[in-house]
């Protein structure tokens, strides 16, 4: 038994298969499912055009270094980083940012889904009926899927690649956040992708949530 409105969040190291994941899982509940979509329709509301959008996807702005975040610099308010984000000096990265916050609220308001990455597990925080997983694999695991998905990546580029995809996940995460990405008390869930058929995972994932929101006294649920 379901909500009629609930969100599973996805974080996922580079080549783990979390998009394929989070895509199987959307497929047998019959809901949504928002990664590079998501781009389109916050720039969309917005009036950011997608190509730019696309092209600061998960990155944190440029001009901060040193591990500073929102957090660190004073602007955390108790509401994630909306001190930050309605200062006047927040700009290119920033706007993507609240893009992708206000479109992924209207999407809890409205459907259930499933949003890929994008911090969905936190700027959702406060949002009743979410599940948030992280899915990971051992690098081998990892470089093996990109290569198998890419045109022409050898293995020391695919695991290059995955290097600097992680590295560029985690600095946004950490950034916009006062969590740490990929670590286990972070997420509801933590699955090896290596361990079991994507299918199999799929199911754990949502018979994890139909308990989840079953166990809610007063749940008005939906049968799914």
């Amino acid at each position: 038994m379901f909500p009629e409105r609930y969100v599973i969040t996805i974080g996922r190291s580079f080549g783990s298969g979390g998009r394929e994941l989070g895509r199987l899982i959307a497929d047998k509940l019959g809901i949504s499912f928002y990664d590079k979509m998501l781009l389109v329709k916050a720039a969309e509301k917005s009036g950011l055009r997608p190509e730019y959008m696309a092209h600061n996807d998960e990155k944190p702005p440029t001009f901060f270094g040193g591990g500073m975040t929102p957090f660190s610099l004073g602007f955390y308010t108790g509401a994630g980083v909306s001190g930050w984000m309605n200062d006047p000096s927040a700009t290119g990265a920033d706007s993507i940012y609240k893009a992708q916050s206000d479109f992924m609220h209207e999407l809890a308001a409205s459907e259930p889904c499933v949003i890929v990455g994008r911090s969905a597990d936190y700027i959702l925080r406060d949002v009743a009926n979410t599940v948030n997983i992280f899915v990971h694999a051992p690098m081998d695991d990892c470089v093996a899927r990109i290569i198998k998905r890419s045109e022409g990546l050898n293995e020391s580029q695919a695991r290059s690649l995955a290097e600097k995809t992680n590295k560029l996940r985690s600095n946004f995460y950490n950034f916009y956040t006062d969590r740490r990405w990929g670590h286990a008390s972070t997420y509801d869930l933590c699955l090896d992708s290596s361990k079991l058929p994507m299918d199999e995972l799929a199911e754990i994932v949502i018979d994890y949530a139909r308990r989840r929101f079953g166990a809610r006294e007063g749940c008005k649920c939906a049968g799914k």
